[in-house]
């Protein structure tokens, strides 16, 4: 089987994944979630140099973390999936006193998750000293992020990425999810962000486009690409243009699904768009 194909039946029972696990608490974030889905499922199962023995650490292994918690679903499932914990697992999410709580934690110690991401605006921070702390100890490996686009509008980020150049991190590939969406409308609408990628490159940041976000072979060319241009002094952003709500029509391009569960009905019709390909939790 083709491996982008054996990927896009991941990702497909990962987006069954999301919205059952959204829709059995009536609660979560499924939009952001299913438009991430492609992306974190090559960057697990294609690009990661990573171990399932985890520990916090990290050294001789890539790196992860999820600046925008609130699309904790598609992580939580990713991560299970590949191995980190049991699949079946997922039936907890959002439930009092589980490990897979609706923003990621750390003090229930859930295998994969290097973080806290709460609130917004933190991930490339703690990404960045994660970074410089692989440099001190001659550790070749790299450390990934994902952003919300609406979430760089918090002024943290431009700190941040002020920063990173200028101590090249080179280590650093930070990802965007570009769907130009959030919670209450369009980012146009709430707060421009006007040109991102002249933006970064005015910051000193290489930037890679991947416009197709939710095409598999696409996110495996830009994420090897931003591997090849990486530790050469600058880091790495990569502005990856998705769809909210993935592979549910009705969700499809709506910022009212950033942060609504779907009904009994809808689910159904999420999951008749989405056959089962690895078995259900």
């Amino acid at each position: 089987m083709p491996v982008t194909l054996q990927l896009e039946k991941f990702a497909t029972q990962v987006r069954r994944d999301i919205v059952r696990m959204v829709h059995d608490v009536q609660s979560g974030h499924p939009g952001g979630s299913l438009g991430c889905t492609e992306f974190l499922t090559v960057l697990y199962q294609e690009i990661l140099n990573y171990s399932t023995d985890f520990t916090m650490n990290g050294i001789g292994e890539d790196l992860f973390f999820l600046s925008n918690g609130h699309i904790s679903p598609v992580l939580y499932s990713v991560l299970a999936r590949s191995g980190f914990f049991p699949v079946e697992e997922l039936a907890t999410f959002r439930k009092l006193g589980t490990r897979l709580q609706g923003h990621p934690t750390t003090h229930e110690g859930l295998p994969g998750i290097r973080m806290s991401a709460g609130s917004l605006g933190q991930g490339m921070s703690v990404a960045i000293g994660a970074a410089l702390a692989k440099k001190m100890n001659d550790d070749k490996h790299f450390v990934y992020t994902l952003h919300g686009d609406g979430e760089l509008q918090e002024g943290q980020n431009w700190e941040a990425i002020m920063y990173a150049s200028a101590k090249k991190v080179d280590n650093l590939i930070a990802t965007v999810d570009y769907n130009k969406a959030q919670i209450d409308g369009s980012t146009d609408e709430v707060l421009a962000l006007g040109d991102l990628r002249a933006k970064f490159e005015a910051f000193d940041w290489l930037v890679i486009d991947i416009n197709k976000g939710n095409d598999v072979a696409s996110i495996i060319k830009g994420l090897n690409e931003a591997k090849k241009i990486a530790g050469f002094g600058k880091p790495v952003c990569i502005l990856l243009h998705t769809e909210m709500g993935n592979g549910v029509d009705f969700m499809m391009g709506s910022h009212a699904w950033h942060g609504k569960p779907p009904s009994d009905e809808q689910l159904e019709i999420a999951l008749a768009q989405n056959e089962e390909t690895l078995g259900d939790y």
